[in-house]
């Protein structure tokens, strides 16, 4: 049996990464898990069985979690996202930050770690090294799904608007950068370049809010940007079949979903150049400019709001290329679990 923990997805109402990773696996491992909420399962928990979280945790949040990880009820397994928490504390959620040494320290009893990414794997192996941490756990990349929300894949050309459109979809935070891409297209605006501009994403309570009242300001200047706080998957597909690009300008990622849908959705994505996001841009149908380099940066979207046979090349690769899917991460997570 596998007890599969929604503690926190069942009742979140935001669309997070964490919360749509969560929610997407769950769907694909169907009636191979028993939904869980901590706490952990009790006397109905046999030895060999699982109980799996992609969420993320503390003793504090969860009263009893470490005496449930020593005591071995059952076998315990995570997936882990990231530590930029540990990276950038001064533009993270203050619970995120105050939690997340004690969460790694805490993924070193589980019996196995998922990380989604190559680097998200070295990051974790990486700090528990420099803690001296001997006896850990095996740590495996699982490659999340590019399939959003159940949506067919486009393999056909797309055509475009009569103005070009750039997409960017990610919670509105210093870590993903927007300030820097409004500096950005707000020079290529003033040099006469035709194009929208789509942000999507809900504010940051703690650090967003101050880019929210820059948007409000400029979209009244400038119709060409549009800012939708709450796109629905409707709307969030007919905004990606609308699109010219998406552009990921972001400073860290566990993974980079927003890269992995667009290539999805038949769309070249203009990202941040980090190691990350390489592992899944190089494949294809991306650009990759260096990070806060305006210069590259601009050279980047001009070229994919002007060069019609760029984009053209771009898209084909996008719509060619192999991707992951969820059921595919599934199907991975269910014969990890079958080896152990």
């Amino acid at each position: 049996m596998i007890f599969y923990d929604v503690t926190k997805s069942a009742a979140a109402r935001q669309r997070s990464g964490l919360v749509r990773v969560n929610r997407r696996l769950r769907e694909e491992l169907g009636d191979a898990v028993r939904e869980s909420v901590w706490p952990a399962p009790g006397a109905e928990a046999k030895a060999g069985d699982w109980w799996v979280t992609t969420e993320l945790f503390s003793e504090e949040e969860r009263p009893g979690l470490g005496e449930f990880l020593r005591t071995r009820r059952c076998r315990a397994g995570a997936v882990f996202h990231d530590a930029i928490p540990l990276k950038l504390p001064h533009i993270t959620w203050p619970l995120a930050v105050a939690r997340h040494p004690g969460y790694l320290k805490l993924l070193a009893q589980f019996d196995r770690v998922w990380a989604v990414s190559r680097a998200s794997r070295e990051e974790l192996l990486g700090y528990w090294r420099w803690l001296g941490l001997e006896a850990v756990p095996p740590v495996e990349v699982l490659p999340l799904g590019a399939d959003f929300e159940r949506t067919p894949r486009v393999t056909a050309p797309a055509r475009d608007g009569v103005t070009p459109a750039l997409l960017s979809v990610g919670i509105l935070e210093p870590r993903k950068n927007q300030a820097f891409l409004l500096d950005v297209c707000e020079e290529l605006w003033g040099e006469g370049l035709r194009f929208e501009l789509h942000l999507v994403g809900r504010v940051n309570p703690n650090f967003g809010r101050p880019l929210a009242a820059r948007i409000r300001v400029l979209a009244k200047k400038n119709p060409q940007l549009c800012y939708h706080d709450a796109a629905d998957d409707a709307a969030l597909t007919a905004l990606y079949t609308g699109a010219r690009a998406t552009v990921l300008p972001t400073l860290a990622e566990g993974c980079g979903l927003p890269l992995l849908e667009s290539l999805w959705a038949g769309v070249p994505c203009v990202c941040s150049d980090l190691p990350v996001l390489r592992e899944n841009a190089d494949g294809g149908g991306c650009i990759a400019a260096a990070v806060n380099d305006r210069a590259a940066w601009k050279a980047a979207l001009r070229g994919v709001l002007t060069d019609g046979a760029l984009v053209a090349r771009l898209a084909a690769e996008a719509r060619s290329r192999a991707l992951p899917t969820w059921a595919g991460t599934a199907a991975a997570l269910r014969a990890s679990l079958a080896q152990s």
